[in-house]
């Protein structure tokens, strides 16, 4: 993440303007650890036990999914919270999380990641897949990247999802790519993220979506700095949808329709990873 995440990640850099900042993890506040993961679930006699409607892939009952929507609108007005090291896997430290990217007319990131986050989630649930976010609403400050994290390991998550959107100034830098651990540190950040990656690179892509022509290549980008990935015990990856200082992806990214697109593109992805 060239601008959504900073020299280290795609996490947590501190932005000057729009905060141009990468894939979120949490910030504790005052010391305190994230605050308690959002769960939608759905009862076992609603889950469908056959190819949901529309012919998509149903995952099996029962499967829980952690959606990690970036950032969070309370980061920007608490500096002293969200700049705080945390561990970032692989013996660094990062900041706790950063405020994120915004477009050149200013809809931030943070807004995007939990608006796309909740129609993932919706369309998950409709499936009977138990969807947990990592933060409850787009109003508060974290939670830090590591606590993020923690979320998808303690749910023991089929598989774990990182929204965002990149901010790279670079001229004509656009398209999405999808970030996985590389050199994995267990066995979940092995094949299983990587079958991750490949399935969203996938949805994506058949969604009409263009893959990054500046970072990563073919829409797969293996990193070891992004602190949600090194520290997951989970299949994980974090999902840059597209550049945000790009006016035409801008366009796409801001509009509701586009973001529809963008969530039920990922929503089918991971339904057929699960499946």
């Amino acid at each position: 993440m060239s601008s959504c995440g900073g020299p280290v990640s795609g996490e947590a850099s501190a932005p000057s303007t729009p905060a141009t900042s990468a894939s979120s993890e949490p910030p504790p506040s005052s010391g305190t650890s994230a605050p308690p993961a959002t769960t939608t679930s759905v009862p076992p006699s609603a889950r469908p036990s056959t190819p949901a409607p529309n012919g998509k892939p149903a995952p099996p009952p029962g499967m829980v999914v952690v959606l990690d929507p970036g950032h969070n609108g309370g980061n920007a007005a608490h500096p002293e919270v969200i700049n705080q090291p945390v561990p970032a896997g692989r013996g660094r430290t990062k900041p706790c999380n950063t405020t994120g990217t915004a477009t050149n007319s200013g809809y931030t990131e943070h807004a995007f990641t939990w608006d796309v986050a909740v129609r993932v989630r919706d369309l998950l649930t409709a499936r009977g897949v138990r969807v947990v976010m990592t933060r409850p609403n787009d109003t508060g400050v974290g939670p830090c990247v590591n606590d993020r994290a923690a979320i998808g390991n303690r749910e023991n998550a089929a598989a774990v999802v990182s929204i965002h959107a990149d901010g790279s100034t670079t001229a004509g830098a656009h398209g999405f790519h999808v970030a996985y651990s590389s050199p994995a540190l267990n066995a979940a950040q092995g094949e299983p993220s990587l079958r991750l990656a490949r399935a969203l690179r996938d949805g994506l892509k058949s969604a009409g979506l263009a893959t990054s022509n500046y970072i990563g290549s073919a829409g797969l980008s293996p990193r070891d700095d992004l602190a949600g990935l090194n520290l997951s015990e989970r299949p994980a990856v974090l999902v840059e949808c597209g550049n945000m200082r790009d006016a035409a992806e801008a366009a796409t990214l801001s509009s509701p329709a586009g973001r529809q697109r963008y969530a039920a593109a990922i929503a089918d992805a991971i339904a057929a990873y699960l499946a």
